[in-house]
């Protein structure tokens, strides 16, 4: 062979080994079964799958923002612990036939000691996790807005989780010569949308359906059938199969970690099986398989957007501390993560959420979206310079620190809106959703509108 013919085999061949080694080597699977958890999923940023620049775009500074946040990681959620987790640890004691040490990959089982011992905390504590994770937050919020007041109040609403979650964010903001105070938001069934649990007074509105148990029987099956074949005497039930994936979640936020969590337990795709059964579940609770989910979760958009606004506020920086409910359904209140948005109709939106497969493109991801202590912000931003753009003031969200475009209102840099689109957003969002308690029918005498606790003292 010439000279020339090797030179080329040689570039050749550097070329499939360069192509190879980025194939096969760079970016090896990884698959972390705490990001596919659900409901039970702890915090994390959405910024590897969205990777847009949750920096302000040039030209432009935040002049006001506002905070909606679900409380932090807590040891575990009472209907979950009651439902799943106590059923599958109570059949686990008393069932003494089984000899774990010999059932892989379940032989730490023999020696196991649960995170819910006689007399332990009751359900719904935040864990020391969630407190540092709520208080990271509260300085971090500080560092994105350096040039903002820090916040003076903080709203939480009252049962312990998210109140004690408020705690530890105003620890995270509190000072010595800049005492913050926690407001108790409380909740009830009569205040109409005044309230960071809305839905309770939504007369008509009924939180659990059971579409979701048409697909978590269907993933489940091959795990029960294999397990079963490991140890026929103990007959693994689905109870016992979402108990173990819960307990991944919950026990990694009170001890660290979890041998619930191990790959050899349940396959990346068994594990997607449970994240998707409980994206159905969400998205017919709290999400836009539920008409009434943007009626409920526009008050706070409304009352958000007047305050980002006002030619003056009395706080820089809002922060709301609630349940996953609510930002769910201002998400749906805003046309955010909506699986209908690129194509179909609102008539065909339960179609995108199918009982009988994972919908790989969908965008309502739990998971993602309302992880412990995911967070949505509105931000206001004065624009001077920004290259093809007016001066003047815009508005942007961001979930989870990841910009998310408004629909039909990206007329700004980046992800933002000019403020007339905004306002004309907005009253688009109230033509489809407003009306809280025509809508909500509700039977008591005293309902709103509207959200007037953050103007109060």
């Amino acid at each position: 062979m010439s000279p020339l013919g090797c030179s080329l085999s040689r570039q050749l061949v550097l070329i499939i080994l360069a192509a190879v080694s980025h194939a096969a080597f760079y970016e090896p699977y990884n698959f972390n079964a705490l990001k596919h958890l659900g409901r039970a999923s702890p915090y994390f940023e959405l910024l590897d799958s969205q990777p847009a620049s949750p920096e302000a775009p040039q030209g432009c500074t935040v002049t006001r923002a506002s905070y909606l946040t679900r409380h932090g990681a807590i040891n575990v959620n009472d209907d979950d612990y009651e439902d799943w987790i106590q059923p599958f640890l109570s059949k686990w004691a008393n069932h003494t036939g089984t000899d774990w040490a010999h059932v892989a990959p379940l032989s730490f089982l023999a020696d196991y000691k649960t995170p819910f011992p006689p007399g332990a905390d009751t359900p719904e504590q935040v864990t020391k996790i969630g407190e540092m994770e709520a208080i990271e937050l509260a300085i971090d919020i500080t560092l994105r807005y350096p040039h903002l007041r820090v916040p003076s109040r903080v709203w939480a609403s009252a049962p312990p989780r998210t109140f004690d979650s408020g705690k530890a964010f105003v620890r995270g903001l509190h000072t010595e010569d800049h005492p913050v105070d926690l407001v108790s938001v409380v909740e009830g069934n009569l205040g109409g949308a005044n309230s960071l649990v809305p839905y309770q007074a939504c007369t008509i509105y009924h939180e659990g359906n059971d579409e979701a148990s048409t697909y978590r029987e269907l993933f489940t099956k091959p795990i029960k059938a294999r397990y079963n074949a490991l140890a026929p005497a103990y007959n693994f039930t689905t109870t016992d199969i979402v108990g173990m994936i819960l307990l991944c979640g919950y026990e990694s936020v009170i001890r660290g970690q979890s041998p619930f969590c191990d790959p050899a337990l349940f396959t990346p795709d068994e594990r997607l099986g449970w994240e998707y059964a409980d994206d159905i579940r969400y998205h017919y609770d709290v999400g836009y398989g539920n008409p009434l989910s943007g009626t409920i979760g526009f008050p706070w958009l409304n009352v958000t957007a007047n305050m980002l606004m006002a030619e003056s506020a009395d706080e820089d920086i809002y922060v709301g501390i609630s349940h996953r409910t609510l930002p769910s359904m201002v998400f749906v209140a805003m046309g955010l993560f909506n699986n209908s948005a690129f194509g179909g109709t609102a008539a065909s939106i339960n179609d995108t959420m199918p009982l009988d497969r994972i919908n790989p493109r969908r965008a309502w991801r739990t998971s993602e979206i309302t992880p412990c202590l995911g967070n949505l912000a509105l931000e206001r931003l004065s624009c001077t310079g920004s290259y093809g753009f007016d001066d003047g003031n815009y508005y942007r969200a961001l979930v989870n620190r990841a910009p998310q475009a408004l629909p039909g209102c990206t007329d700004g840099p980046g992800t933002s809106c000019s403020e007339s689109g905004f306002l004309k957003f907005l009253q688009e969002r109230e033509a489809m959703f407003g009306g809280f308690s025509e809508r909500c029918q509700v039977d008591y005498d005293n309902s709103t509108d509207t959200v007037s606790f953050y103007h109060s003292i």
